[in-house]
């Protein structure tokens, strides 16, 4: 029986991982195409599409207009070749079967106020994804191209228990809807990658329920990023999401501890969280080996409004409050169930999930006032 259990999860686990190579390879096609299109670079955008594909795209009077994609890629020309044309994409979705894909993708031109939609066929050929059609749509949009980078955590269960907990999901609609509203992309970002837990979900919340149901916000969250895939510098902001799970497996990570930090003090960017999300800052050094709490204002969920006799209290690893006023921060919550956001510098944190889009308003007030727009 071990060992059918052992062949069983082995199979499953080869299967997991070749499901994510796949997504993978898919993902670098699109890629090409995205920074062919982004840099002019012709050769990048015919590596993308099989040899024969074409776009079925609109002009003027005609609602199809079918372009063979090798004179799609010439309209970028080599002479320009690393030049940014003010096209910014991202990856939306993919979905993929034995050898066939679809996937979406946004391409923002924010100096041109448009977003458009591109939907695109995908086939392995010769062990190569290749794009084998492609159209697209577009709209308006105030979409500037500037990211926020929210940093949630992969652990199901409180510590060493079985109980299960997750990331706040009231606390990640709140801030998303306000960041998108505002213009903004925003990425998440896990230890691990990929899926994680979702808690506090209420469907009779109309913005909860909108979100829940929204297909590319919910792959977002499936497909989370990798430390190693962040860079860095196209962030102006990190935040911290909350629930039980941010106290284990984010404030001790090394990568994303080097993410913030380098947001922070390379570029000026800034360091956010909420609620329990805080105990992700808690650990963060500067330069010069000093905590970043240290002597700036700090807010996030404290010990007086926790069940301290309850199991879940008794598995945290440190408690935020305590370990912010040791270390030299000065720490301020309201009264329970009230909104309380605390600005200190570029530092901006805030109590409970009311305060979500209290932080992400002073988030952006900042950012309008730093002129950071592209």
């Amino acid at each position: 029986m071990k060992q059918l259990l052992l062949f069983i999860g082995l199979l499953l686990f080869n299967t997991t991982v070749f499901a994510q190579s796949e997504v993978s390879e898919i993902e670098a096609t699109l890629l090409n195409y995205i920074n062919g299109t982004s840099y002019n670079q012709s050769k990048l955008i015919e590596k993308a599409f099989y040899a024969n594909a074409n776009l079925y795209l609109e002009k003027n009077d005609k609602s199809i207009w079918t372009v063979p994609a090798k004179e799609y890629a010439s309209w970028y020309n080599n002479k320009n070749k690393g030049k940014f044309t003010g096209r910014i994409g991202n990856i939306l979705s993919i979905d993929n079967f034995e050898g066939v894909a679809t996937a979406k993708a946004e391409i923002i031109i924010p100096s041109k106020g448009s977003r458009y939609i591109d939907l695109f066929l995908l086939k392995k050929i010769e062990n190569e994804w290749k794009i084998i059609s492609k159209t697209a749509s577009n709209k308006k949009s105030n979409q500037n191209g500037n990211k926020i980078l929210f940093i949630v955590s992969n652990t199901s269960f409180h510590g060493t228990s079985k109980l299960p907990t997750g990331n706040s999901f009231s606390e990640i609609v709140n801030a998303y809807d306000t960041f998108k509203k505002a213009g903004f992309t925003v990425d998440f970002v896990s230890p691990k990658g990929g899926c994680i837990p979702l808690a506090y979900i209420n469907t009779s919340n109309t913005l909860q329920k909108k979100l829940l149901y929204n297909e590319d916000f919910m792959y977002a969250l499936k497909h989370t990023k990798e430390p190693k895939d962040i860079i860095a510098k196209n962030y102006k902001a990190v935040h911290y999401i909350g629930g039980g799970s941010a106290m284990y497996d984010v404030p001790m990570n090394k990568e994303i501890q080097k993410i913030s930090m380098t947001i922070y003090e390379a570029y000026n960017g800034i360091i956010s969280s909420v609620c329990h999300g805080t105990a992700g800052i808690v650990h963060l050094k500067t330069k010069d080996g000093k905590y970043l709490v240290k002597g700036n204002v700090i807010s996030g969920y404290p010990e007086a409004y926790e069940k301290e006799g309850a199991e879940y209290f008794k598995q945290f690893p440190f408690l935020i409050q305590k370990t912010i006023e040791d270390r030299g921060g000065v720490f301020k919550y309201s009264p329970r169930n009230s909104e309380h956001v605390e600005v200190s510098g570029n530092i901006i944190t805030g109590q409970n999930y009311l305060s979500s889009k209290g932080v992400a308003l002073k988030i952006i007030e900042k950012l309008n006032q730093k002129k950071i727009y592209k």
